[in-house]
């Protein structure tokens, strides 16, 4: 009998386990209806979103125009941003992610920055997305380019470059970073 009550038990807690991972289901690429904005993207979404009307309509050009910094370029692929993690998160109705996401983008995409290692959340207004995936952020502007490396932020974006170039402030947190680490060694 113990042994029948054990297994009930065991098989019952699996069950309530499992029905509590399937509530917990992401959702990607989300896209609301606002009053005041129109079409939104809200949450985890993938850069295909950014090609779709209307997105596309500023995406497109401010991808194009950009004329990346070839220097900076390759010290970026010397000091392999690809082994970072990066975080964009953005606003679709927000003016300086229409201009800074398709700038990012390009970048990564000249360096062949793997797209598993990229993490882009839209947010509304507020500065949130529906299940909080931007809680543990702490989001005051869009968009915010966080870089990390083994789970830890070493340097952020905000809302704009502070050299004018995002690929010269990716540079400088990944030398940053890599003082850092020499200054360890030491």
């Amino acid at each position: 009998m113990k042994k029948l009550t054990k297994i009930i038990f065991t098989a019952s807690t699996l069950f309530f386990a499992l029905q509590s991972c399937e509530s917990q289901k992401i959702v990607i690429n989300r896209e609301v209806e606002s009053k005041n904005d129109g079409k939104m993207l809200l949450g985890y979404q993938t850069k295909n979103q950014l090609l779709k009307e209307p997105y596309s309509e500023w995406y497109v050009s401010g991808h194009d125009d950009y004329q990346i910094d070839q220097k900076a370029l390759a010290e970026l692929k010397k000091e392999k941003l690809s082994s970072y993690n990066i975080t964009l998160v953005m606003g679709t109705w927000c003016e300086d992610s229409h201009r800074e996401v398709p700038r990012l983008f390009k970048i990564l995409e000249a360096l062949n920055y793997p797209e598993a290692k990229l993490t882009m959340i839209a947010v509304n207004r507020k500065k949130e997305a529906p299940s909080g995936e931007e809680g543990p952020f702490n989001i005051q502007k869009v968009p915010t380019i966080i870089v990390q490396k083994y789970g830890k932020e070493i340097g952020r974006i905000i809302e704009n470059p502070s050299t004018g170039y995002l690929e010269r402030d990716l540079l400088e947190i990944l030398k940053k970073d890599n003082t850092s680490i020499k200054d360890l060694i030491k």
